[in-house]
């Protein structure tokens, strides 16, 4: 948001100086990002005279110039298409430098012909884009003197950030009101006067929306004006738009513009005489098109609101006008809108057509639903003042979306909430010079909001106000109290499992990721989100509209993008939030990771001493083991289950699983139609840990690590092989073999796989070797044979199979 000093001062009376004001405003939260004294910049550019003006002799498009300064006379050859005897002009002498460009003029030679200096444009200067034509100066402009304060350009110019819930700030007036709240000096209110018509309009106004269309438009009014004059702006209104960035046209169109800026309020003007019938505000039709005033043909969507007479569209309702019935220079009679938005169809409507636009910008921050009438009279005067005409009376359609907002306030909330100590009638007088309407006496009072500050929802956002305005810098700092006791740890069991989950992951040669929390509503619905309720409202962007269901899709586009600059071997790991839901308790914390290329665990790429190999599933699945190693699981204890969600491959995944209802993990390599549908390079291996999942510890976490456990007594191995179905998972026969006896079995081991023609069909042979650690004695062969006839038992029942002879 620009302003210029003196546009300021129209609203706030005060002796402040151009610092304190600065201060002030970032205190306040309107933070100051520059200030700009175009007084400085320009200083070397004069006024000069253009004497004679004669055709280059070698060049159709050039002209040999002689260009009075006021202390000699230049020969400037120019190539502009008004530059001409007669007029006075903006010079850049021999050493000046060009503001936007940096070029440092110096004497030279053009088709032979020798220039000294430079006839400067708008863009040179950085007034606009302006460049088809260099400027002209008013014809009483002193010769020799710096052409900045003739054009009003020696006015420093503020530029303020504004955060998106002060749509309010978006005006002069409203950063005056801001100022002086802040006790900064007097507000020289303004209310527009009503103005009586002296006929009834010719155009009707009427709002066509259908039931469940949400209102787009709540309120839209109108003025006719006939009999105006169009033509240039005054010099004051000129100087100040180009001040700020924008390039004057004619008096309507500079008028709308003016008062966008100066009261926050955008604004519209027809060519009255180039519409036909009444106007309406509706959605769009299907197959509908609009050539907008920037010049572009638009497809109009059916769910954006229009403005259209009886011939169709001819604007996009809070965005941009249509050329069709823009003012021009001969524009004689007008008709003037205003109207007021819903903020959330803006910003969507703006996203679908890709129009950004200053009334764009204010109306998603959201305008003052009850400044509609007062700022169409403000407009219509301005048009009456500046071009002349006569009015109608004022044209209504629908109902200002104006709702009183009341809230109960106790003054300690000041002092609770923020620490700041202050008295009742100092909180009063800051919130009745912000706007606000206080009632009452003692602790307890009313406060009402104004219409201006729908941001404003309770009790806290009062006290935001009141501390931002009287001073963050006023809160005394208050040391916290010393305690004598042992404190909690810091981290609770979640935070230490995810900062755990990361360093382990980390430690294993991966990369993090930070992706969005969002993604595109298709890639939702593939890994199983997609609901209506986690739909964005307003999403920043249309591939970017869903809360994510996984972390896999926003670390599969990343990975693409490092393949796509040559980084084929990937290992990439984030541990977020994903959402299966809107309540708190579809909303899980993920350890994901994925491998990509021959991203292996002992090391990436090629080397000479080994074949390099792909990424597998055994990769992802010890990566998944180790995060839950981190976690404190003992992993012999889970169950490793074949399968797992559709965006894997049904053969070469797997669950992770205390029990069929507790899943902690899926690991595996992604389904190739996966890949193709978000146009990624595979194949790609990954795992997916839900934190929550993790069942809590039972003993009591503790730093301290427990006593180291040796047996001094010599293990014992033993093989055995069991002919089992092929359907039977290797998984079952080592945890069946493993809690024969759970004393005396320190590991078991599997290290061979044979299918072939040895074997009957349908069957397979599978070979484990079992460690035993004997701890109290050695064991005798009695004693190892009944061991031996525990495990065999064991896998014969729990897979059907037979001890291979």
């Amino acid at each position: 948001m620009k302003f210029t000093l003196s546009w300021l001062k129209d609203y706030l009376e005060t002796d402040a100086s151009l610092e304190e004001i600065l201060e002030k405003l970032t205190i306040i939260g309107l933070e100051v990002e520059e200030v700009i004294d175009q007084a400085a910049i320009l200083k070397d550019f004069t006024v000069a005279y253009v004497e004679e003006a004669e055709q280059h002799p070698d060049a159709d498009r050039l002209r040999v110039c002689k260009v009075n300064t006021g202390k000699e006379v230049l020969q400037i050859v120019c190539g502009a298409p008004n530059a001409r005897a007669g007029i006075k002009v903006v010079l850049a002498e021999n050493g000046a430098v060009i503001p936007t460009n940096g070029m440092k003029l110096k004497p030279t030679k053009i088709r032979g012909v020798e220039s000294n200096g430079m006839m400067c444009s708008e863009r040179e200067m950085g007034l606009s884009e302006e460049h088809d034509g260099i400027i002209e100066l008013p014809e009483n402009a002193p010769i020799g003197e710096p052409f900045a304060p003739i054009l009003g350009l020696d006015d420093p110019v503020i530029d303020i950030a504004i955060t998106p819930n002060r749509g309010d700030a978006l005006g002069v007036y409203g950063v005056a009101r801001d100022l002086a709240g802040a006790g900064l000096g007097t507000l020289r209110e303004k209310t527009p006067a009503e103005i009586k018509g002296t006929f009834e309009s010719p155009v009707g106004i009427e709002l066509k929306f259908e039931d469940g269309d949400n209102s787009p438009c709540p309120i839209f009014t109108g003025i006719y004006v006939k009999g105006v004059k169009n033509g240039p702006s005054p010099d004051w209104m000129q100087a100040r738009l180009r001040a700020i960035g924008l390039r004057p046209i004619n008096a309507l169109v500079d008028i709308t513009n003016y008062i966008s800026y100066d009261r926050g309020r955008p604004l519209h003007v027809y060519d009255a005489d180039k519409l036909t019938g009444n106007i309406h505000a509706r959605l769009g039709r299907e197959g509908e098109k609009l050539t907008a005033l920037d010049g572009k043909e638009y497809d109009v969507p059916t769910d954006v609101c229009v403005i259209a007479d009886d011939s169709g569209a001819i604007g996009f309702g809070g965005i941009m006008g249509g050329e069709s019935t823009g003012s021009s220079d001969v524009t004689t009679n007008v008709l003037i809108e205003c109207a007021w938005f819903d903020p959330i169809r803006i910003a969507k409507s703006g996203r679908t057509v890709g129009i950004q636009s200053d009334a764009r910008y204010r109306f998603e921050r959201t305008v003052d639903p009850a400044f509609v009438i007062p700022g169409q009279y403000a407009a219509a005067q301005m048009v009456m003042d500046l071009c002349g005409g006569e009015p109608s009376n004022i044209v209504i359609a629908g109902e200002a979306p104006v709702k009183d907002k009341i809230i109960d306030f106790p003054m300690g909330e000041v002092k609770r909430l923020a620490g700041l100590e202050t008295s009742d009638i100092e909180i009063k007088t800051v919130l009745k010079r912000l706007g606000f309407w206080v009632s009452g006496n003692g602790e307890d009072v009313k406060v009402a909001v104004p219409t201006f500050r729908p941001d404003i929802h309770g009790k806290a956002d009062i006290v935001e106000e009141v501390v931002r305005v009287i001073g963050v810098d006023q809160v005394k700092p208050i040391a916290l109290p010393r305690l004598n006791a042992v404190t909690k740890p810091p981290l609770t069991a979640r935070q230490v499992r995810i900062r755990n989950a990361r360093r382990n992951l980390a430690a294993r040669g991966m990369v993090e990721a930070v992706t969005w929390s969002f993604t595109e509503a298709k890639y939702a619905k593939m890994f199983g989100g997609g609901k209506p309720e986690l739909t964005l409202i307003n999403p920043i962007s249309s591939d970017l509209s869903d809360m994510r269901p996984s972390l896999l899709p926003g670390l599969m586009q990343a990975a693409q993008r490092n393949v796509d600059r040559g980084f084929n071997d990937l290992a990439l790991f984030e541990v977020g939030q994903i959402f299966l839901g809107d309540k708190p308790e579809e909303q899980f914390t993920h350890a994901t990771g994925l491998r990509r290329g021959a991203a292996k665990i002992a090391g990436f790429g090629r080397h000479w001493r080994d074949a390099s190999g792909s990424v597998d599933v055994f990769d992802v699945r010890a990566d998944a083991l180790a995060v839950l190693e981190s976690m404190g699981m003992d992993s012999s204890k889970l169950q490793i289950v074949s399968g797992g969600p559709d965006w894997y491959h049904p053969g070469r995944s797997g669950k992770i699983q205390l029990g069929p209802k507790n899943v902690i993990g899926t690991f595996g390599e992604l389904h190739p139609k996966i890949l193709d549908q978000l146009k990624v390079d595979g194949p790609i291996c990954a795992f997916e840990i839900t934190i929550e999942n993790v069942p809590t510890p039972k003993k009591k976490a503790t730093k301290s690590k427990p006593a180291l456990v040796l047996s001094d007594l010599q293990p014992l191995r033993r093989d055995f092989a069991f002919v089992v179905d092929t359907d039977v998972s290797a998984a079952t026969i080592l945890r069946a073999a493993n809690g024969a006896d759970k004393k005396l079995i320190a590991g078991v081991n599997l290290f061979d796989l044979y299918e072939g023609e040895h074997m009957a069909e349908g069957k397979k042979s599978v070979a484990f070797e079992v460690t035993l650690q004997p701890k109290d004695k050695t064991l005798t062969d009695e004693e190892i044979e009944a061991i031996s006839n525990k495990i065999v038992a064991a896998v014969t029942k729990s897979t059907g199979g037979e001890l291979r002879g």
